[in-house]
């Protein structure tokens, strides 16, 4: 192993492997350091990946990629104990080339997105972890490795270490994440026959389906539960901030059995074989979270810059454009032989003028909003199912009586006007 690399990429995810990839690309001489056994042994994502933020990245990937499947509906569950009002959007143009988004899994995605790095010239080593960064005069110089003999130089380094990022909490760039800016997802990957996803999914072959939970899946904790569908598996899983697990004392393996047997979700998963369990902590804290993510010699990408949107569900996307974005930044650097924190800031600026900073602006204040106002889970998507149930069934009253039975069930004029503000302050922070 060489001593000295233009650059030192930390953590092989989404977010590392892009931006080693396209320094590679560009001729730059750079390390990309992976603590698993292999790229993807470590990581977790709900599963979806977006096609065009991985085809900036490199064009037609879709068509060598180990992807599961083409996404050609999404639906949105809003649930209760004994009922779920469903709304979905179902577009076959989207399972046409050059497609929208994909399921995949990550042990298979992830190892092939860093063999493609490594095919553009980056140098892979796995099962090392960076214990510090090596400073010298104020300045990121390198990683100090669990190897023998482990220190290793660079002109810059990149941190794509996750959520916790101990490299960038070293650095000061971050403090402790409170409880309210974490989450902690768990999954299961479950056995199915592919031809029984496709009936019970309303599915043709090469199209999948995904499916957000919102209400009982998590027991009125601020989250989101989800069902997407692979080649012969399904994805199962639900995200739920640490705050809301502590506040109400689940234990998260609890609430993921509680969604796997939910009266809504069995069905589609009756006859699976458990065959992979996986939890993992998720940065949900958004703009205001944002730690620094540029210095003297060292760039902070992904989960490591609390980059996912929560209300959408999306940090792939925003991880790899990161990469590719700190990549672009690094390859400039070079030029200009000036690795300075005033010169590296150029990705901090960029972050923010792509849609990643524009979307976690947007939504700045929704995370804190909906967690500091939880009827909006425990009181009012109960409150849709029983209005849905009232209007939908027909038993000779009227739908005159009904809607005023409606009415009437939202409570007294007090609690008519507080449901309007609420309503009113969720589009303030969503719009």
């Amino acid at each position: 192993m060489p001593e000295k690399f233009d650059c030192i990429v930390v953590g092989a995810g989404p977010a590392g492997t892009a931006c080693a990839y396209e320094l590679a690309k560009a001729g730059v001489n750079v390390l990309l350091l992976e603590r698993g056994e292999y790229p993807g042994a470590k990581n977790v994502m709900g599963g979806v990946l977006y096609r065009k933020m991985m085809e900036d990245i490199i064009p037609e990937f879709y068509k060598e990629a180990p992807l599961e499947r083409p996404i050609v509906e999404q639906r949105f569950m809003m649930m209760d104990k004994e009922s779920a009002v469903t709304f979905s959007y179902k577009g076959l143009e989207w399972g046409r080339e050059p497609y929208n988004n994909f399921t995949v899994l990550r042990a298979k995605f992830d190892q092939w997105f860093a063999e493609k790095a490594v095919e553009q010239g980056a140098l892979l080593v796995c099962e090392t972890v960076a214990v510090e960064c090596i400073v010298e005069n104020g300045r990121v110089v390198g990683v100090r490795t669990d190897r023998p003999d482990g220190d290793i130089y660079a002109d810059v380094v990149v941190l794509a270490d996750g959520v916790n990022s101990l490299l960038a909490k070293q650095l000061g760039f971050h403090r402790e994440w409170r409880p309210d800016e974490v989450a902690l997802a768990t999954m299961e990957i479950l056995k199915l026959d592919k031809n029984v996803i496709e009936d019970r999914f309303n599915l043709e072959a090469n199209q999948g389906c995904t499916i957000e939970i919102f209400g009982d899946a998590t027991k009125g904790i601020l989250g989101t539960g989800f069902l997407y569908t692979n080649k012969d598996t399904l994805s199962i899983g639900v995200g739920t901030l640490l705050s809301g697990l502590i506040k109400h004392k689940i234990k998260p393996y609890e609430l993921l059995e509680y969604v796997k047997n939910h009266p809504m979700i069995r069905p589609y998963i009756q006859g699976s074989e458990p065959v992979e369990y996986l939890a993992h902590l998720i940065p949900e804290g958004g703009y205001h979270s944002i730690p620094k993510v540029a210095g003297n010699g060292v760039l902070v990408v992904g989960d490591a810059a609390q980059l996912v949107n929560a209300i959408h569900r999306e940090g792939s996307n925003m991880a790899m454009t990161s990469g590719r974005l700190a990549a672009e930044t690094i390859i400039m650097a070079k030029e200009q032989k000036d690795f300075s924190e005033s010169m590296l800031d150029q990705y901090r600026m960029k972050l923010m003028e792509s849609f990643i900073g524009q979307d976690l602006k947007k939504y700045k204040d929704a995370t804190h909003h909906f967690e500091s106002f939880p009827q909006y889970f425990e009181q009012y998507i109960p409150m849709l199912n029983r209005a849905t149930s009232q209007m939908f069934t027909v038993d000779g009253a009227s739908k005159w009586e009904k809607q005023k039975k409606i009415w009437r069930d939202l409570g007294s004029t007090k609690q008519k006007f507080k449901l309007a503000r609420d309503m009113m302050k969720a589009w303030k922070v969503m719009k």
